[in-house]
């Protein structure tokens, strides 16, 4: 069931199928800059009407600004797997108010602690054990940015999460592709079947310009459109 569609929400209809850049230029007109990725301690407003209320930075790139944001950018990249952004944003504030967010405090506290922390992300077992390996590895690299092979290697990073951390926390131009940017583009007949992770993010790179703002909005707003389908009962399937 979804719930209806506000003022201002109705999704874009681009017509005809025009280039995938024409189409993120349009959806840029029509809803604006993002803002991604939203911060806890950032009292920004959405730019939308979907998603949380504050933390986002419309057109402001520069961000993260402390150790402390890019990290929390990163735990948000491990903690939304499988699940809705406002059940990672509970798990993220319960890790901020007992201090544990942070690569030490994580791996000094209990585990019990931690998981109960992290309960409303779903799957917190599982990804309590995620977030101790992320942070064995965040300390190894003492403050180097990793790579994307580094990434991989690390236990519970696929390769979703992995190029969400290098976009969002470490400013890397990597192409993030997602259960929704797939939806919108078998939506609009960019895609007929369902390509692999690889295939799609290639396909994206070869069709948009190269560029780090570029990437960050693209991969928002398809977020923002897909949610907006699927309020306004549009199949986001062909």
């Amino acid at each position: 069931m979804t719930r209806p569609l506000l003022s201002g929400q109705a999704p874009l209809v681009p017509g005809r199928r025009i280039p995938l850049a024409a189409l993120a230029e349009r959806l840029y007109a029509a809803y604006g800059p993002q803002g991604w990725w939203p911060l806890l301690d950032h009292r920004g407003s959405n730019p939308t009407l979907t998603g949380r209320l504050t933390g986002y930075h419309p057109a402001d790139y520069s961000y993260p600004r402390t150790d402390t944001q890019r990290f929390e950018i990163c735990c948000g990249a491990i903690l939304t797997q499988n699940t809705a952004w406002p059940n990672v944003e509970r798990a993220l504030q319960a890790l901020a108010d007992q201090g544990l967010l942070a690569p030490r405090e994580i791996l000094a506290v209990d585990e019990e602690r931690l998981q109960q922390a992290i309960r409303p992300s779903g799957y917190f077992r599982a990804k309590a054990r995620k977030l101790r390996a992320f942070c064995e590895f965040c300390l190894r690299l003492s403050g180097r940015p990793p790579s994307r092979e580094q990434l991989l290697q690390v236990w519970g990073v696929g390769p979703e999460t992995a190029d969400s951390i290098l976009l969002y926390a470490y400013a890397q131009t990597e192409m993030v592709v997602d259960a929704y940017t797939l939806r919108v583009l078998r939506h609009h007949g960019y895609q007929r079947s369902h390509p692999s992770y690889a295939a799609a993010k290639a396909y994206c790179e070869r069709k948009l310009p190269y560029s780090l703002a570029g990437y960050q909005e693209f991969h928002a707003l398809m977020v923002e459109h897909a949610k907006r389908l699927r309020a306004a009962g549009f199949s986001a399937s062909r």
